[in-house]
């Protein structure tokens, strides 16, 4: 069992910035993957980025140069920096986990889910 927690969710301007923090506890396979996906409404839940134990990262056409997702030093530990954001950005952010970074089929937990709101 992986419990998730979520941090940063907050309302921001067009073009500002916004850092989002998910700490992992439990059991962690050094096989993993953390990352962030987001849900607008109506919409499927899709990948913003992820990055495996090793570092390895994944990002999503929109994320690509506006966002950064690292490991953080506090252990099992991923932060997702976003810069100049748009509405188009405003979404339920939730943290990812996968047992199996080679296997299909997504996160096995997910997080409570962070909301993000970008307007003047």
């Amino acid at each position: 069992q992986v419990q998730l927690e979520e941090s940063g969710g907050n309302l921001v301007q067009p073009g500002g910035s916004l850092k989002l923090s998910c700490a992992a506890s439990g059991v962690i396979s050094s096989a993993s993957l953390m990352g962030w996906w987001r849900q607008g409404p109506g919409n499927k839940r899709d990948l913003v980025a992820q990055i495996t134990r090793d570092g390895v990262t994944k990002y999503s056409d929109s994320a690509k140069g506006r966002f950064t997702i690292s490991r953080d030093d506090a252990p099992n530990t991923i932060n997702l920096e976003m810069n100049s954001l748009t509405p188009e950005d405003a979404a339920v952010y939730y943290c990812g986990y996968q047992r199996n970074r080679w296997a299909s089929g997504g996160p096995n937990y997910w997080g409570q889910g962070t909301r993000v709101t970008v307007s003047s």
